[in-house]
């Protein structure tokens, strides 16, 4: 029988090897939404399936980890941590397809005026690098990596408290771009989602690491 820590170290390249096909798709979805690219955004749409593939498997590898070893203390954290970042890892694959179906729906480029009033781009860019430096403090155990990241989603939560209000207004200027807004709006909602999701995972590096619960905790 293999060693818990060999399943363990195992479980971290799986779990890591999952975070980089979603950071891949946040990546082609920003490279689709800015070129319209929409085969691109279809690529991603299929390769959904993949990210889905990935949380079927990690859950089990935690499953079976359970039921072999029964571990406990850091190794019981880790595992745990695990699981739920698997989950908000496949949370942000799918809001990825979602941006990319968007794409494929939309019939012209978006409005560069609409991009910059919403900062939209900006929003899209925080939220890959907030999943980047999440990885990153995973693979290094690096919670003060991992803290970072709850300041990072103060600004998207920023953007997207101010949307409807700058949409409002643009849409007004501009009926002719009527859908094209909303559908920025859409895409502003689901970034600010993918920051609540880093933020999660920021809170689980930090439970298996130090054994601290964030969740549900005042500043």
């Amino acid at each position: 029988m293999a060693h818990i820590d060999d399943e363990l170290d195992q479980l971290k390249v799986d779990t890591l090897g999952m975070w980089t096909l979603v950071q891949l798709q946040l990546r082609k979805g920003l490279e689709a939404l800015t070129k319209l690219d929409k085969d691109l955004a279809r690529e991603i749409i299929l390769s959904e399936r993949r990210v889905n593939a990935y949380e079927i498997k990690l859950d089990t590898d935690c499953e079976n980890i359970f039921a072999l070893f029964s571990p406990v203390a850091v190794d019981l954290r880790f595992v745990l941590a695990v699981l739920k970042i698997n989950t908000n890892l496949e949370r942000i694959g799918d809001i990825a397809e979602g941006i990319a179906r968007f794409v494929v729906e939309t019939d012209d480029s978006f409005d560069t005026k609409l991009l910059e009033i919403t900062e939209l781009l900006l929003m899209y860019e925080e939220a890959i690098d907030m999943l980047e430096t999440s990885k990153k403090a995973f693979e290094m155990e690096d919670t003060k990596m991992a803290r970072s990241i709850f300041k990072k989603d103060e600004y998207l939560d920023k953007i997207n408290f101010n949307a409807n209000e700058i949409i409002a207004n643009y849409i007004r200027q501009n009926l002719d771009h009527t859908e094209q807004a909303l559908y920025a709006l859409s895409i502003i909602r689901k970034l600010e989602r993918v920051g609540d999701q880093s933020k999660n995972i920021a809170e689980e590096i930090i439970f298996y690491v130090e054994a601290k619960v964030l969740k549900h905790k005042t500043e």
